[in-house]
């Protein structure tokens, strides 16, 4: 029989390894956006050090000379980005510890469920492989494309570690009632996934032109950005209202067929808050100069929209297609 505690426990720990992931990510948009990626030129340390210094007088007065012969050239001590990117990388660290309490406490399902075990340990050397990654953004002196394999990364690990949760619990979330839907429901969703997975490709594409016109700006006078950018902005701008009316008619279609209390409803309504937030992140960027405190959230946002519609899935895939018969009082 399962232990009720040691599931629950596994239930939380999952589920502050989501967060925690999703954090990485918001961090990780920070040191893009604020340009703080070579803030630590090497890995795993950092300026040859495990914790970086807070002054260039803690350095080797020929530190220049040092990076440069190493292939990174103009490498020039700043604390706050050393920092920044420090931090993201100890956020890192702290999900390694996470999703190894998370595969560990996951054994209990060897007896009733072996593909939770597996999941859950095949996420925990995933996050390995993304630390492993992350070097080699760090190697590659931040090559965009490596940037965009390092977050697509992290997008499965999430969606795999929301997978695995959710099949812990799909005896709870079979008991959700959804015979109400359309039967086109679950098409229409698939849809709006796969638009959202193209929306942060082109997202990615107009990140990495940013990337560039940012060092072409010496990433000063952001309000004169815009004006370089590619045609595919205008494309992913454009799309986000087809993605917002999309998953209006899911929610709308939640709303008028589930139960208010009903989990559905909760993340239906998560749902459309965040695409509302992500759309007005992405107006900020295109009307006010690219504030930099706009681009990671517009990240984490799409991040999100994605775990959210990707739950919804699962969701579908285990409740009751049937009326739920309440018993009568006896």
């Amino acid at each position: 029989m399962m232990n009720t505690q040691a599931a629950l426990r596994f239930r939380r720990l999952g589920t502050l390894t989501i967060f925690a992931v999703y954090f990485v990510i918001l961090v990780g948009g920070i040191v893009r956006a604020s340009g703080a990626g070579m803030g630590c030129p090497d890995w795993p340390t950092c300026f040859g050090q495990w914790v970086p210094p807070t002054e260039e007088s803690q350095l080797p007065a020929n530190y220049h000379e040092i990076y440069a012969e190493r292939g990174y050239e103009n490498t020039q001590f700043n604390p706050v980005k050393t920092w920044t990117e420090y931090t993201n990388r100890l956020v890192g660290v702290t999900i390694g510890f996470l999703i190894f309490l998370t595969a560990w406490s996951s054994r209990i399902y060897l007896k009733t469920d072996k593909t939770v075990f597996y999941l859950s340990l095949s996420a925990f050397f995933l996050v390995g492989f993304q630390g492993w990654l992350g070097s080699t953004v760090v190697a590659s002196n931040l090559k965009p494309i490596m940037i965009t394999l390092h977050m697509l990364l992290a997008l499965f690990i999430v969606a795999l570690l929301i997978y695995t949760i959710a099949r812990s619990q799909r005896d709870f979330i079979g008991r959700i009632d959804t015979h109400g839907l359309p039967d086109k429901f679950r098409t229409v969703l698939i849809v709006a996934m796969a638009m959202t997975l193209i929306q942060v490709a082109m997202g990615t594409q107009v990140r990495e032109t940013v990337d560039f016109i940012m060092h072409e700006h010496a990433y000063i006078d952001r309000q004169y950005w815009r004006e370089d950018f590619p045609i595919i902005f205008y494309v992913h701008r454009s799309f986000s209202s087809i993605i917002l009316f999309t998953n209006l008619w899911l929610v709308w279609k939640i709303y008028r067929s589930v139960d208010r209390n009903s989990i559905l409803m909760r993340t239906g309504f998560a749902l459309i808050g965040l695409i509302a937030t992500a759309i007005i992140a992405g107006i900020t960027l295109d009307r006010l100069g690219m504030p930099p405190v706009a681009q990671p959230i517009h990240l984490l946002m799409a991040n999100l929209i994605f775990g959210v519609q990707f739950f919804l899935y699962i969701c579908l895939s285990y409740a009751s297609n049937k009326p739920v018969i309440l018993q009568p009082n006896v």
